[in-house]
């Protein structure tokens, strides 16, 4: 057994399209390392950085993901590597294994679909794109357009007086 505490960079982007652990990052690693019957069984947890662009108003996001692996990487002409299908698990090639793929799959489970800035983001103005978060009370006077043709016929009310003349009482 081995226990392996070591920080690495990134080599590539991880992650889902709005949000994911960049290209050069700095991902910690945490890993057990075991020699099994069958191969080499890693459990541990991948601890990194996320950076990206909130779903509802597109302000930048940045937090932590952590990911928890438990994989195996099959040795070459183990019962394993026969009795499973092709890409079901790794394999240990030329006494290395290539933890990358499991990485990638687990970090795509843990991000969320759509990242929010926070909770309650109320996005942008679907009319004019203003960020409602910076403006609370931002709203556009709109008819209704089955009605729109209506209001262009009624002529706006004036403030008159009793003689019509405009003028106050």
């Amino acid at each position: 057994m081995l226990t392996l505490r070591d920080t690495v960079d990134s080599p590539s982007r991880i992650g889902l399209d709005l949000i994911a652990i960049q290209r050069g990052a700095p991902m910690e690693l945490d890993l057990r390392i075991e020699s099994v019957s069958e191969g080499v069984l890693v459990t541990g947890s991948v601890d990194a950085p996320t950076s990206g662009e909130c779903a509802r108003c597109l302000t930048d996001v940045r937090g932590r993901v952590q990911v928890f692996l438990t994989e195996l990487f099959a040795y070459p002409n183990s019962l394993t590597d026969a009795t499973t299908e092709e890409g079901e698990v790794g394999h240990v090639v030329d006494e290395t294994i290539d933890l990358e793929q499991s990485i990638i799959d687990a970090v795509g489970l843990e991000l969320p679909l759509s990242p929010v800035c926070r909770p309650d983001c109320p996005g942008l103005c679907p009319q004019c794109g203003v960020a409602l978060a910076s403006e609370p009370g931002h709203r556009h006077e709109q008819i209704d357009p089955r009605w729109a043709k209506l209001a262009e016929m009624i002529e706006p009310e004036t403030d008159t007086g009793p003689d019509g003349s405009g003028g106050g009482p």
